[in-house]
């Protein structure tokens, strides 16, 4: 129920700051810095539990940056022309960039358990295989957020950038197959927490699937119909058929 509530006020901030992030977009940046800089900082300091506690979920869990993808992910399930995209698809550069941001503390915070589980050969198979699948997910967050980059984006040629885009779906369902590899081990044992986490996950990342497959036929069918519409008041072929030509008068 923590990710729900994180996602579900993550969405109304969203909403509410859109305008705000598109005309200052580097304070969002320097907020997904400042609050791994404060995970960093009270991991290897310390810090008192009110201040640790919200950082641990939102940082070390990865709730926001999570929550964020979410919403970056979501937006393509609604036309273009819906309230939601139209709020929020001008943003969506600048969200995913912060979320990349905020999932370099997630992925600091954990890089050095997994090496040492795997150095000294105590780590489980679904340990080694969560580390496989984050290896994978980090190559994808660096290429996913440096092309989200305005100023790299316009060095790319748009082809090259949409097919590089695509790899956000392939880095979405991993991230689904982590988190799956991390809980169900937990959940499986009668763990009450990591069932929970498991189940509003898997509802998350499946309602996802589903609106997403469903908006993809959607447009193709808008795409078809456009297609039709444009054939139906195209002129005639230019070439005229061996008939007109025998019809045709003679010049």
């Amino acid at each position: 129920m923590t990710f729900a509530c994180v996602l579900l006020l993550t969405v109304l901030a969203c909403f509410i700051g859109r305008r705000f992030i598109h005309r200052h977009p580097a304070v969002l940046y320097v907020f997904a810095v400042a609050v791994d800089a404060a995970y960093l900082a009270a991991e290897f300091f310390g810090a008192p539990f009110w201040l640790w506690n919200p950082l641990f979920l939102l940082v070390q869990k990865c709730l926001l940056a999570l929550a964020l993808f979410v919403v970056v992910m979501g937006i393509g399930c609604f036309s273009r022309a819906s309230s939601v995209s139209v709020w929020l698809r001008p943003v969506r550069a600048e969200l995913s960039i912060a979320a990349c941001l905020l999932a370099v503390g997630h992925m600091v915070a954990y890089v050095g358990t997994y090496v040492s589980r795997l150095a000294m050969g105590s780590a489980k198979d679904h340990v080694v295989l969560a580390f496989a699948v984050a290896m994978a997910l980090t190559v994808l967050l660096a290429m996913l957020g440096v092309t989200s980059v305005s100023q790299v984006k316009r060095r790319m040629k748009a082809d090259a950038w949409a097919r590089l885009q695509k790899g956000a779906y392939v880095f979405f369902g991993l991230v689904y197959v982590h988190l799956a590899l991390m809980l169900v081990p937990a959940a499986s044992r009668g763990g009450a927490s990591a069932q929970e986490s498991l189940a509003v996950y898997t509802a998350v990342f499946g309602v996802y699937a589903v609106a997403r497959i469903y908006r993809a036929v959607c447009d193709a069918r808008e795409r078809r119909s456009t297609e039709s519409a444009l054939d139906a008041v195209a002129p005639s072929a230019a070439v005229p058929s061996p008939t007109e030509w025998e019809e045709a008068p003679a010049s």
